[in-house]
């Protein structure tokens, strides 16, 4: 199957990982089992998870603190952030932020940006993980774009082998209440996530409203922010992507701000970048 490029060029697809299909397949037909575990705590459970790994590590952590240096952190912090955001199951933290800042960098392009929406909704949202291409997805190709990481010994440990630590994560959750908190904890929580991050690189450059007039086609979208904590204004995003804000007006729901926020009056956090006054 041959795709345009926005540059008139053509885009040969490459070829279907079996690996990605496996294991993405293999989580979601896992977590189907929830029903016959189903326990309110371990609804609670996935909720609490859900939050943690999605707003601290993900939007907080790998988004906005490692791929835009929207804020500073202690070097301590934000290494157990970026674990946080590791325990996701999004790939390790040198792989997302290349691709998000390339994402940046040339969004829409059909053959520079990762997840482009102008390929359509299901590309942007899972086939690039299924057709994965060399230069987003070889260590080697993708970490010029994220050298800040790539420098640092922790982070080239963290990017490698990201996926053990579900290890102890499934055995805590094991302990404090069985397989119920397993499938629920991990897998349910895993399947949930992913699609409420991918909807930011799908649903976000279709539909909603603009605030600005940015080249790309990004939106704010309210259900979008609800589900993600906040990364659904991404039109805002887009037209200032290292403001460590993403809701601007006060009905613009955006928890992983008020964390943020949290952490800067505590001191833990500074040189948080701010919307511009006008």
């Amino acid at each position: 199957m041959t795709v345009h490029s926005t540059h008139a060029r053509s885009q040969q697809t490459p070829p279907l990982s079996w690996i990605a299909v496996i294991f993405f397949g293999s989580v979601h037909l896992l977590a189907l089992l929830a029903p016959l575990y189903f326990s309110w705590s371990a609804v609670g459970v996935t909720l609490l998870l859900h939050w943690l790994l999605g707003s601290i590590g993900i939007c907080l952590g790998y988004h906005r603190l490692l791929s835009h240096r929207s804020l500073q952190v202690s070097k301590p912090l934000e290494y157990a952030i970026a674990m946080i955001g590791a325990l996701a199951l999004q790939g390790g933290p040198i792989f997302w932020v290349a691709g998000h800042r390339l994402h940046h960098a040339y969004t829409e392009d059909q053959d520079k940006d990762p997840y482009a929406a102008s390929r359509g909704f299901w590309w942007s949202h899972m086939l690039w993980i299924f057709y994965p291409q060399a230069e987003f997805f070889n260590y080697e190709q993708y970490k010029p774009f994220a050298p800040d990481l790539a420098r640092d010994p922790f982070y080239r440990i963290l990017n490698r082998y990201f996926l053990l630590l579900q290890l102890p994560l499934g055995l805590l959750l094991y302990l404090l209440g069985g397989w119920s908190f397993v499938i629920w904890g991990v897998f349910v929580r895993a399947v949930l996530l992913w699609h409420s991050t991918w909807f930011i690189n799908s649903v976000t450059h279709l539909w909603g409203y603009r605030s600005f007039q940015t080249r790309d086609n990004s939106r704010n979208l309210w259900w979008a922010a609800i589900l993600t904590y906040g990364e659904g204004w991404h039109n805002n995003h887009h037209a200032y992507p290292h403001v460590a804000k993403a809701g601007w007006k006060w009905w613009e729901y955006d928890p992983t701000w008020w964390a943020i926020w949290v952490l800067k009056t505590l001191g833990l956090a500074r040189k948080v970048i701010l919307p511009p006054q006008a």
